[in-house]
């Protein structure tokens, strides 16, 4: 799951370490060996079985690389028209020593210089839940529009129980409607707009899945 949001080897290895203890291993140069095999093995096959998820993931972090090296914040604009800044910056800590305590005060302003590295690696996992949360949005409108109940939490749909199936056709037309859009074409564009100037590079090219396969899928959202 944290592969998205550019998990590092050591990142993984410390995750597959924790594991390993909760299974009862103690021996720690034991668990330092496999931990790193299972690591390298996992992002390995990751990289494999998901070689057009990981071209967009690198594509993402390029343009946002990009963006912020010419001194901009990464921004962009969802589906629904709300605009998104990220607001990584490089705070400035004030120490101010009172009678009774020390304080740290944290300036948090736009004039303050951008946080490169956190503009880049945050932008991936940023931009998939601002599309994931416009899926929500049109799934909810709908289910407004045609009188059902809805409350959703990120990825959790609720609805009563009598619309379950209703609703669950519902989401599915709208994530085919939404994904149907060239949405890395368009923000691409708005990239070329906003930094006319910087060649950046071309959308990574689509693969052949078949999005109306989700209407009949059981297991896309359960």
């Amino acid at each position: 799951m944290t592969s998205v949001y550019g998990v590092t080897f050591v990142g993984a290895r410390e995750q597959i370490t924790s594991r390993l203890k909760e299974r009862g291993w103690r021996a720690e140069d034991d668990i330092y060996k496999t931990a790193c095999y299972a690591a390298r093995i996992t992002l390995d096959s990751l990289h494999t079985m998901f070689s057009s998820a990981k071209l967009i993931m690198n594509w993402l972090t390029e343009c946002a690389h990009l963006v912020a090296s010419n001194g901009k914040p990464v921004s962009w604009t969802t589906p629904l028209g709300l605009p998104v800044v990220q607001p990584y910056r490089h705070r400035e800590r004030h120490s101010v020593k009172t009678v009774l305590q020390r304080l740290i005060i944290v300036e948090n302003s736009e004039r303050l210089p951008l946080a490169l590295a956190r503009q880049r690696s945050a932008f991936p996992p940023n931009y998939i839940h601002s599309i994931d949360s416009t899926h929500m949005m049109m799934t909810a409108a709908e289910c407004y529009h045609q009188g059902l109940s809805f409350a959703g939490v990120h990825d959790s749909f609720w609805t009563h129980a009598g619309t379950v199936d209703r609703m669950n056709t519902i989401l599915r037309e709208k994530f085919v409607d939404l994904h149907s859009c060239p949405l890395l074409d368009s923000l691409l564009l708005e990239f070329q707009r906003e930094l006319p100037h910087v060649a950046f590079p071309e959308v990574p090219n689509t693969g052949t899945l078949d999005l109306s396969t989700v209407r009949n899928s059981p297991y896309f959202f359960s």
